[in-house]
């Protein structure tokens, strides 16, 4: 978890405010487990199904009130309910046979949304309608009719909350969460969504437009960098993006002053009235964009709260019949909180990603020339929405003149696992100068050393040495402390990973130093030796023996090109869908 991002962690409404509101509806809801038995009901509910909450409690719904107009019990795949709670999606019925608990069967409406928790299914939440009978007169089954369906209407609200916050509490990416977003309002909520991120003091850029299918033209017009907000200004955008309200605004009917519904704030129009103060550029372009759009109703919130305010979001209905109303803008302004919460923390994230990455490729030293050997690396950081790892090489030549190779991967994945690694980098450095003996010694002191002078719990690497007259032959002695093997290329065509002086990871301690094993093996002229870490074979869905084929095949396949065109082709063939940094190392002898 990133800093940040558990204080920004969008918070739900109390409990006990919603324990309140279901106990006090006038209308019959039942919760269903995922398994199809009743979990909870609210006294309308025990009222309209003449049976106790007790009674109900842990009984499979269908079972005990579904049945068909003779009485008899309907078959479990013929019914709509289940299947929607099977498929984990909204349902609606009418005119359903129900059993009470007096024994009579009436006729009643239901509607099903499905209750998730972080995307896990919860079962589903169905809102019973009373049948109408001789009682109530046509107003009491209108009025009852009309809370029905702002109940429903209520859960689907809530469910689009829900669902928003799910999806983009998964990224961490500034640009990818108001794309993410509104594919989730429009066209559920919206016709045209746009986000407008904050980018400096009085600086905005409208990073994401969605609309309707096959206007994608118009769309791609309208992402641009917006003028700087001015202060005075009746933009609703502007006044949002200066600390305002949310702002909801519906076009004026011919025949009414507003055009407004009673319950319906009207915000700033299309068109500046006469006596405004003269159009800033910012009001210019967004008119603009509401023009083109065909707006009849819009909403305009901020993106977080308070000091944490990171943009806006504008939603466009063109539809006059269906103008917003108060309910969407208390849905939205919500929706609104948590959005520039998620923006806010992928903003902190990204720059200590960044601070990381520099401070990472930075202590990645210059290769050295030595003799006729070549030598050549990459370092390829994660993805977009992973952390900064720990991965790193090193290549310096000793005082003995041997060329000393190093691959290695701290444990971890932030800014502590970056300074672990320049800890590591540094003592390996002066452990290993003027040591002419195995490179196990070296590797031996250092595990012994990691505890007291380091910050890093765990670590993987080898250590080589490149031993030889200047003009050959070489050998290669090594030790791997929990590190993939190195591959060796042949002139031969042959490739084979160098197995020997495999010891335990660095942190693990052997429990007597001295023990680690090295490994010897000539490196025959024209060969290549390549050294990488586990983000080069490791891909979500493989294991580590198939990542591992794939790189000599891809490897080998190489062989012949340039060391520098083989790092950069090795690197591209093996790294999709690869979630974790790269490191890699490669060493070419001369040929014969």
């Amino acid at each position: 978890m990133t800093p940040g991002e558990d204080a920004g962690r969008p918070r739900a409404a109390g409990p006990g405010l919603w324990h309140r509101v279901v106990e006090q509806l006038d209308t019959a809801l039942v919760v269903v487990d995922p398994t199809g038995r009743v979990a909870a009901v609210n006294p309308a509910a025990e009222r309209v199904l003449g049976r106790t909450a007790a009674a109900m409690h842990g009984q499979d719904v269908h079972d005990l009130l579904h049945r068909g107009p003779d009485g008899a019990r309907i078959p479990r795949e013929q019914c709509p309910l289940l299947r929607a709670l099977a498929a984990g999606s909204p349902g609606r019925g009418e005119n359903d046979g129900c059993l009470l608990g007096d024994g009579r069967l009436v006729p009643v409406t239901w509607s099903a949304s499905p209750l998730t928790d972080d995307g896990v299914p919860q079962g589903t939440a169905v809102i019973i309608t009373e049948p109408a009978g001789d009682g109530p007169t046509r107003r009491e089954r209108a009025e009852r009719a009309a809370r029905t369906h702002a109940l429903v209407n209520l859960t689907e609200r809530l469910t689009l909350v829900a669902e928003i916050t799910d999806v983009l509490g998964q990224t961490l990416e500034t640009e990818e969460a108001p794309a993410r977003l509104g594919r989730l309002l429009v066209p559920r909520l919206a016709d045209w969504a746009a986000v407008d991120l904050l980018t400096g003091p009085g600086r905005v850029h409208r990073v994401s437009v969605t609309g309707p299918e096959g206007r994608d033209a118009a769309q791609e017009g309208l992402r641009a960098g917006l003028p700087s907000a001015e202060a005075a200004s009746l933009s609703p955008l502007v006044q949002v993006l200066s600390g305002g309200d949310p702002v909801l605004w519906v076009r004026a009917d011919p025949g009414t002053p507003s055009g407004a519904p009673p319950d319906s704030p009207s915000g700033a129009p299309l068109d500046a009235p006469p006596g405004s103060p003269p159009e800033q550029p910012l009001d210019a372009v967004h008119r603009s964009f509401l023009r083109a759009t065909g707006a009849s109703s819009v909403l305009t919130v901020p993106l977080g709260t308070g000091q944490q305010l990171t943009g806006a979001l504008t939603l466009v209905r063109t539809d006059p019949a269906h103008p917003f109303g108060t309910g969407d803008l208390e849905a939205v302004g919500d929706i609104g909180r948590r959005v520039g919460l998620v923006i806010d923390n992928a903003r902190r994230f990204g720059r200590q990603r960044a601070v990381a990455e520099a401070m990472q490729r930075n202590l990645l030293p210059p290769l050295p020339r030595h003799g006729r050997l070549r030598l050549a690396a990459r370092y390829q950081p994660a993805p977009a929405g992973s952390q900064v790892g720990g991965d790193w090489y090193d290549a310096f030549g000793l005082k003995d003149g041997a060329l000393a190779l190093v691959i290695g991967d701290v444990v971890g994945h932030d800014l502590t696992a970056a300074a672990g690694m320049a800890q590591l980098h540094g003592i390996l450095r002066s452990l290993a100068w003027d040591h002419t003996g195995p490179p196990a010694a070296v590797v031996d002191r250092l595990d012994d050393a990691l505890p007291a002078i380091t910050t890093v719990p765990m670590a993987t690497l080898v250590l080589a040495r490149v031993e030889g007259p200047p003009d050959g032959p070489w050998t290669l002695r090594w030790t791997s402390a929990g590190h993939p093997p190195p591959l060796l290329l042949t002139g031969d065509g042959d490739a084979r990973y160098l197995e020997a002086g495999q010891g335990m990871i660095l942190g693990a301690r052997l429990g007597a130093v001295g023990q680690r094993p090295d490994g010897t093996h000539p490196l025959p002229p024209g060969s290549t030796l390549l050294l990488y870490t586990d983000g080069l074979i490791e891909v979500p869905g493989s294991d580590l023996d198939t990542g591992l084929r794939r790189l000599r095949r891809h490897a080998l396949a190489l062989a012949g090109e340039p060391l520098e065109s083989l790092c950069d082709r090795l690197s591209a063939r093996m790294s999709p869908g690869s979630t974790d940094d790269i490191a890699l190392l490669a060493l070419r002898l001369p040929p014969p």
